[in-house]
């Protein structure tokens, strides 16, 4: 049965290691900060400041990738690199890894992003103290252009300026009180105006502390129109069209039982064109800007039982991801924090398990950060402190450069 929601409804009972899992990586409810596990990228600075040009980037070689491998992406070329939490970030070319941190002009050695941009080919790469392109031969820390918040309108976001356009090429980050855009360049700091949900959700969890905002963006997702799917802090999930900003907020997407807080993680449109926000149990239709019935400033959707356990042996009725990908078939591939990887193809659930070491002894759950699907179709996933995994047909395994 399809029921139709505007707002918030309650989580059912989470399993034990999810419990786990939120006592590790998430928020207390009224916490200012997210804790170090699954940390957001640190806010910068909010005065644009001049573009730092390092030294030609010769990197180190090294014999094999951080243990701490939170990113894996695959640039044009073919090359891959791995963003590490601590140690910089890795390339390899099918022959050798090259390492580069601050020492050759990266910006921080916590990484919290990898993109190419199309046009130029340059990486881009998302650290916590700034942005870092890398041309191929060295790193320039890109100055931030700070935009204004837009002015309101009637009716609400008609009419957006202050930087908010829609360009096929630009790419889009997150960032401190909403997104990054840079166009190849400049990089714009952009604000959100007002949501219609921040009277109601600052009421309930406390508002802007002073180095974290609600309105902080941790995902960013483009679909299949070319729209900007936003994850914030606290405020919910936005959809920007080109014209207009709209706005949705469900506790069950971040909230545990345990008061424990998740924030909003991932986002994807499905095969069907249904959208998946953060968590199994439900799957979300959601309609245009202007339907009939849409209360301004609000994304008017439906809500629809997620996915389907029947055939699957779990006692579990859905589980909290908070990074998600699509293969070349159309099926979702699930990261949790931890307890493996799930596979959802359309129909059923597939679990793929992540354990190191003694299968029976306890706590051997590697813990997840990130699914990422290459340029050839292969899924990769990242760790906390496992390295990179890479999938081989029928399971996911550590992945040893030759």
């Amino acid at each position: 049965m399809t029921r139709y929601f505007s707002c918030e409804s309650k989580s059912q009972t989470l399993v034990a290691s999810l419990l786990v899992f939120a006592s590790l990586c998430t928020v207390p409810a009224g916490a200012r900060e997210p804790q170090a596990a699954t940390e957001t990228p640190a806010p910068l600075p909010t005065v644009p400041q001049p573009a730092k040009t390092g030294p030609l980037a010769k990197g180190t070689i090294v014999s094999e990738i951080d243990k701490s491998c939170w990113y894996v992406f695959q640039d044009k070329d073919n090359n891959f690199w791995f963003g590490s939490d601590g140690q910089g970030v890795c390339r390899y070319d099918g022959k050798t890894i090259t390492r580069f941190t601050t020492n050759d002009g990266l910006s921080h050695d916590q990484v919290r992003g990898i993109q190419q941009h199309a046009p130029t080919g340059d990486i881009l790469i998302t650290t916590n103290a700034g942005v870092s392109k890398f041309d191929g031969r060295r790193f320039v820390t890109l100055p931030i252009t700070e935009m204004k918040p837009p002015q309101s309108a009637a009716p609400p976001n008609e009419g957006l300026d202050e930087g908010w356009v829609l360009n096929a090429d630009d790419l889009w980050m997150t960032g401190s009180g909403g997104p990054r855009r840079y166009d190849g360049k400049t990089l714009y700091q952009l604000k959100f105006p007002e949501s219609p949900l921040a009277e109601e959700l600052s009421a309930r969890y406390g508002r802007d502390a002073k180095n974290w905002s609600a309105y902080d963006v941790w995902t960013v997702y483009k679909d299949s129109k070319g729209h900007m799917w936003f994850g914030s802090a606290v405020f919910g999930i936005s959809r920007f069209d080109g014209k207009h900003i709209d706005w949705m907020f469900e506790s069950h997407l971040t909230e545990f039982d345990n008061g424990a807080w998740f924030g909003f993680r991932a986002i994807i449109e499905d095969r069907n064109g249904d959208y998946w926000f953060n968590s199994t149990q439900y799957r979300y239709k959601v309609e245009p800007h202007g339907a009939p019935g849409q209360e301004a400033g609000k994304l008017k959707y439906t809500r629809e039982e997620g996915m389907d356990w029947s055939a699957v042996d779990t006692t579990d009725k859905f589980f909290h991801f908070q990074s998600v990908t699509q293969d070349s078939k159309g099926d979702l591939w699930m990261a949790p924090y931890a307890g493996g990887i799930w596979r959802h193809d359309g129909k059923k659930g597939t679990h793929y398990p992540m354990t190191h070491g003694d299968a029976q002894a306890p706590n051997n759950q590697i813990t997840m950060f990130s699914i990422y699907k290459d340029n050839q179709g292969g899924l990769w996933v990242g760790t906390h402190e496992h390295g990179a995994y890479k999938f081989n047909g029928t399971a996911f395994e550590r992945f040893k450069p030759k």
